[in-house]
């Protein structure tokens, strides 16, 4: 399994979600766990994804979530899963 952390941060708007889970499921990226809060007007998500069955590499979902994280007004990151654990571990 290749387990990808994605977060989502931004001013809160209608739609946000529905763009982001529309563009995993079209990319056969299947979303394990989500969590999402939204305090003082800000949107906060973070998702453990698994991008085992996409057709796209990395670096491509990578910048096409950037993409539809600027066209919502939100900042999309993708982390690889053995990346986001070392980088916490500190």
């Amino acid at each position: 399994m290749k387990k990808v952390v994605v977060t989502v941060v931004g001013k809160d708007a209608i739609g946000i979600i529905a763009k982001v889970c529309t563009y995993m499921a079209g990319n056969k990226i299947n979303i394990l766990d989500i969590s999402q809060t939204i305090t003082g007007g800000f949107f906060n998500m973070m998702m453990v994804t698994d991008f085992t069955l996409t057709e796209k590499d990395f670096d491509t979902i990578f910048h096409e979530l950037e993409q539809i994280g600027e066209e919502t007004g939100v900042i999309i990151k993708c982390q690889r899963e053995e990346i986001f654990d070392r980088m916490h571990r500190l």
